[in-house]
């Protein structure tokens, strides 16, 4: 299973395997309260594409297409594999910074993660 969550948020153990996916740490979170497994910044959007990801809905649908495309290159396929495998054997919590809950980073990896589930 794979889960969204601000890392803002408390921790806990129904999260499982706890993964930030934001390329810089987020401002105020102690790492040692981050309660993190990983931090994968190589899964995280590139410093260009960050800025499109807004609710505008022309703007967030190009996101999601640029940012889909980033996730396929071959160099992060191991790593969704990896994920992929955690998140088959119990719960995957990506962890992401933004505000805003329904357009941001970790809601198109969860897609991308489930797709090949």
């Amino acid at each position: 299973m794979v889960v969204c969550k601000r890392i803002y948020e408390p921790s806990s153990p129904k999260d499982g395997y706890r993964v930030l996916i934001d390329r810089l740490w987020p401002r105020g979170v102690k790492r040692e309260e981050a309660a993190i497994k990983e931090w994968i910044k190589e899964l995280a959007p590139s410093n260009e594409l960050r800025r499109l990801a807004t609710a505008d809905e022309s703007e967030w649908s190009e996101f999601q297409r640029r940012y889909r495309m980033e996730l396929s290159k071959p160099e992060v396929q191991p790593t969704l594999a990896r994920l992929r495998e955690i998140a088959r054997s119990g719960t995957l919590t990506l962890l992401y910074a933004k505000r805003d809950t329904q357009h941001n980073n970790a809601v198109v990896l969860k897609e991308v993660l489930e797709e090949g589930l």
